[in-house]
């Protein structure tokens, strides 16, 4: 098993879980490069994940859905059409021989979840967790996004990060904007070197979150140490949202 990506719209990655003969797709937006990518590589579309209800993670689940031999899986959500199996928080299914865990991960929109497997040590995060970031809040809280990216925080440090769009640099950006630190500039060092070469910066870890990624309330600016975890949480990203 490997994790292929798909370049979609602008900074959009679409993951592929990928035996060689069969895939199982994450959040497509866009059907055109998925159906692409299929026929070049002669591979079985099986399973499709969905994170959440945005356009860019579900537009293209009416045109794969009928070449789709096995379920769309996804949140329990009126935004989505073609979801053939509702998960919930601690639900367990398989695709492909991987076996996932259901993290329900509200605040970025109130249906988001993740899909964490612990044997292959790897979390779809979709929209909350980004590398040096976060989600925007569009529907939730303050308190849910920052539990939710908690419980991903609380995940094994050698947990790959696989999260949808390449926002790394622009993160990073801000990050150093606020913070002095080495982990911070190296990882913007390397991340910007691999940009150069057209490659993605994903996947990230959760080790590697916790040295770089503020709101994962690791590492924090000096004057937001003495706040509660809401609130330092609350003005990071009020700082972020005005970068």
């Amino acid at each position: 098993m490997k994790i292929d990506h798909i370049h979609a719209f602008a900074d959009n990655y679409i993951w592929v879980i990928n035996n060689g003969t069969q895939v199982t797709i994450v959040d497509p937006g866009d059907p055109a490069p998925v159906m692409k990518f299929l026929h070049e590589n002669d591979l079985i579309l099986q399973d499709i994940l969905i994170t959440h209800h945005h356009w860019d993670h579900i537009g293209g689940i009416s045109q794969l859905k009928p070449i789709c031999k096995g379920k769309v899986y996804g949140p329990n959500s009126p935004g989505i059409d073609g979801i053939d199996i509702v998960l919930k928080e601690n639900d367990k299914f398989s695709t492909l021989d991987v076996s996932f865990k259901v993290i329900e991960t509200p605040g970025h929109t109130l249906d988001h979840i993740a899909f964490h497997s612990k044997e292959e040590s790897l979390v779809f995060c979709g929209d909350t967790l980004f590398s040096g970031g976060c989600g925007r809040m569009f529907e939730g809280t303050y308190d849910q996004l920052c539990n939710s990216l908690q419980k991903l925080a609380n995940l094994p440090d050698k947990t790959f990060v696989y999260c949808t769009h390449e926002y790394t640099i622009n993160n990073l950006e801000f990050v150093r904007s606020i913070i002095d630190d080495d982990d911070v500039d190296n990882y913007y060092n390397s991340s910007q070197n691999k940009i150069s070469k057209n490659e993605p910066t994903l996947p990230s870890s959760i080790g590697l979150e916790k040295k770089i990624n503020p709101f994962l309330l690791q590492k924090i600016p000096e004057n937001l140490k003495k706040l509660s975890q809401v609130d330092c949480f609350r003005e990071l990203r009020i700082a972020k949202d005005n970068f």
